[in-house]
């Protein structure tokens, strides 16, 4: 491939994401590292203990800070 056709490609997807904008958000989603979230439930007692009451601290601390304000 020579430079003609790197632009040619490039020019083409630029029109494409102009008309359709929800292509990029799509391909960015997609390509994006995702973390596994059930393993924070994974694990001994304690783990679950331990975040169990990180999830409900943060929970409760961003109620009373909404409510403040």
């Amino acid at each position: 491939m020579d430079k003609r056709d790197d632009n040619k490609e490039d020019k083409r997807k630029i029109e494409e994401y102009k008309k359709n904008p929800m292509i990029n958000a799509a391909d960015s989603l997609n390509r994006s590292m995702y973390g596994d979230l059930s393993q924070l439930t994974k694990g001994s007692c304690l783990t679950r203990i331990i975040t169990t009451v990180m999830v409900s601290g943060i929970a409760v601390f961003l109620t009373l800070w909404l409510n403040h304000n």
